[in-house]
């Protein structure tokens, strides 16, 4: 394993790390770009999504780059929830507004799991959406 494919930090997970992972995630996801989002999943990782299931970093790219497409001026904050070993669950919520120009809270719950590298090689997500109007925004700080 190259120092390339190491995602600090690692699992075991400590309560700091778990927080640190989760940081992580939130900051790259909020970034909107597929490719940076990707790398941190294995080569191989499976996903459920909602309704979808994905497998390996191209479908997730391909995934990703289609829902900013389509989610726009997204914003999420993620929230520790539990952690062990190998494992993070986290809640969380994003806002977004489609191309009609209605806004949406999206909640969910993540269920991930890592290997040895520090890559994710499951994750499991839960979400519903909620239209809201652009005055109920709660994430509308700038990316």
């Amino acid at each position: 394993m190259g120092t390339a494919a190491v995602r600090p930090p690692l699992p075991p997970f400590t309560e700091e790390s778990a927080r640190a992972k989760v940081q992580a995630a939130e900051d790259a996801w909020n970034s909107r770009d597929p490719e940076r989002v990707a790398l941190a999943y294995t080569e191989d990782s499976v996903w459920r999504n909602r309704d979808r299931f994905l497998t390996g970093r191209d479908e997730i790219r391909a995934f990703l780059a289609d829902k900013w497409e389509r989610e726009l001026d997204y914003r999420l904050r993620k929230e520790l929830w539990a952690y062990t070993g190998d494992r993070i669950s986290v809640r969380f919520e994003y806002e977004w507004h489609d191309a009609s120009g209605q806004w949406w809270r999206s909640h969910g719950n993540e269920q991930w799991e890592f290997d040895q590298a520090g890559l994710m090689r499951r994750r499991e997500a839960s979400i519903n959406d909620v239209p809201i109007a652009a005055s109920e925004r709660r994430l509308d700080r700038p990316a």
